[in-house]
């Protein structure tokens, strides 16, 4: 097989969070779910749970794919839990199950363990570990437990809860990577990929957020092909850095649109 055929990554999930994280990376994934009944997985270690969901995740997706031959295709398939108080919390049966978890969750912490399992489909071999990432939750009131369950946002997630959207005021601090907490951790990803003899520069697509273009693995362009300037950041006419969105930095940082 050659080491210069293109990269195509495939994630075994429907959530928007982890495809979002993996965008925000400069990759761009296609997108399989698994249809794994995660209830048939029984364990007592939270590691041992998220990291066997994410192995049959990427299992039933490898099983639908076939190798192409002018394609590496690689499968990542991931799954979350929280471990809190001697307990593996996914996500909420109901409402009333998701106000009794804030309820014993305000003030205190406990730990999200996110699994991730990487299958090479062409080269048969596979990548595979945990992320672990301690979430400190605020003491918040029952209105407010009453008004964030009333959105709906935490029956859809393991521990119901997140910290890139509704939930992100009611977590104090974590420790340790963000991206472990939203369901996918990118260093955690890279580490994987080095197992396979791969980079995830190897992954970025061509065009990279800030509206450079990337070759995989290479240095960062213009549009037009033209170099972008040290550091990577594009410049606008007249030679000023530009940043996301088009807007202009003035001196100190301040953005003006």
């Amino acid at each position: 097989m050659s080491e210069t055929l293109p990269l195509r990554l495939v994630l075994a999930s429907a959530s928007p969070a982890r495809r979002k994280l993996l965008q925000a990376a400069g990759v761009e994934p296609e997108v399989l779910v698994s249809g794994v009944d995660e209830s048939l997985v029984v364990t007592e270690r939270a590691e041992d749970l998220c990291l066997e969901l994410a192995r049959l995740k990427a299992q039933a997706v490898v099983s639908r794919l076939n190798p192409t031959g002018d394609q590496r295709t690689l499968v990542i398939g991931c799954d979350s839990v929280l471990a809190f108080d001697g307990e593996i919390l996914g996500k909420p049966d109901d409402a009333a199950d998701a106000t009794r978890r804030w309820r014993r969750m305000r003030g205190r912490s406990g730990v999200l363990h996110s699994g991730h399992c990487l299958i090479d489909l062409d080269a048969g071999r596979r990548a595979e570990a945990v992320a672990s990432t301690t979430v400190h939750f605020a003491e918040i009131s029952d209105d407010e437990i009453a008004a964030y369950v009333a959105t709906g946002e935490p029956l859809a997630v393991a521990g119901a809860f997140t910290i890139d959207g509704l939930g992100g005021p009611f977590v104090e601090r974590i420790e340790g990577d963000p991206g472990t907490v939203v369901g996918l951790s990118m260093p955690l990803l890279r580490r994987l990929l080095a197992e396979l003899d791969l980079r995830i520069t190897d992954l970025w697509t061509k065009v990279a957020p800030g509206g450079q273009s990337v070759e995989p693995g290479g240095q960062p362009t213009e549009p037009g092909g033209q170099p972008a300037e040290p550091g990577g950041q594009p410049a606008e006419a007249g030679g000023q850095p530009a940043v996301a969105g088009g807007q202009s930095v003035e001196p100190l940082g301040n953005v003006r649109s």
